[in-house]
């Protein structure tokens, strides 16, 4: 069958007591890998004692739109710090969202330059959160030269061209829940339209889960779900899904393991 590698995971929002359960069941269902991003300065601790717990999951430190407002000189000082500790693969997730009320674009912009700087200078790939605001965040990419690192585009939800321009730019586009939806008519034509090295696998858990279980609580074990119909759309097999998504993902996030 093939391990999977989930990009995307907040294992750090399950509860404590279902932890190790979680991810007995994700193993059972080939799932051998997890990065595991930040939201919030609060969580970077907790996410960094994860990976260094577990030798198969990494973390990836950053201030999510959301808490954008937490962003200043000392918490900047601390990132970069973080950075360079064990187990850390990326910088995540970070970007721009305008379905949020608060804090205000301004201050989201700022923060997520701020931290694409950082990025740039230490050499880290990012994850990239977006929504509502693609040409606004793909021009800041581009003028704080991103495609120096490159990184993953969480929970892509846009168009074909949209896709190419992130991938000129050295970004790899993640195919999670949504693309499992009876309805879903744009996420599986962009992953049909996509080069193969550069598609990796998501849950997002515990949001966005997949088909059967939209509106439930989303699982990493439910990884495969969405792994079965990259593999339905592509024509591969569940191997051949397995082995070129986590190729790609240990490529653009530069992890040298086998």
């Amino acid at each position: 069958m093939g391990e999977f590698f989930d990009t995307h995971v907040h294992l750090d929002f399950l509860r404590p007591d279902d932890f190790e359960k979680e991810l007995k069941e994700a193993s059972r269902a080939g799932v051998a890998k997890f990065l595991v991003p930040g939201v919030d300065l609060e969580h970077w601790e907790i996410i960094l004692g994860m990976a260094g717990d577990k030798k198969n999951i990494l973390a990836a430190p950053g201030l999510h739109p959301r808490s954008a407002g937490q962003w200043d000189e000392s918490v900047a000082r601390n990132l970069k710090s973080l950075l360079h500790r064990p187990g850390v693969a990326a910088m995540g997730e970070i970007g721009l969202d305008a379905f949020l009320t608060s804090p205000p674009l301004e201050v989201q912009e700022r923060t997520f330059r701020d931290q694409l700087r950082l990025a740039v200078r230490e050499n880290f790939p990012v994850l990239i959160h977006c929504r509502k605001s693609t040409e606004r965040l793909l021009r800041i990419l581009r003028e704080e030269e991103a495609g120096r690192t490159g990184g993953i585009f969480h929970a892509f939800s846009g168009s074909i061209e949209t896709a190419k321009k992130a991938i000129d730019l050295g970004f790899a586009i993640a195919f999670g829940g949504v693309l499992t939806y009876p309805e879903a008519r744009r996420a599986p034509q962009v992953l049909r339209a996509l080069p193969a090295e550069w598609i990796v696998l998501e849950t997002d858990a515990p949001d966005i889960a997949p088909h059967p279980f939209r509106g439930e609580n989303n699982r990493p074990a439910y990884l495969r779900l969405i792994a079965q119909k990259v593999a339905e759309i592509r024509g591969w097999s569940l191997k051949e899904t397995a082995r070129i998504t986590t190729e790609n993902a240990k490529r653009v996030l530069r992890i040298k393991e086998a």
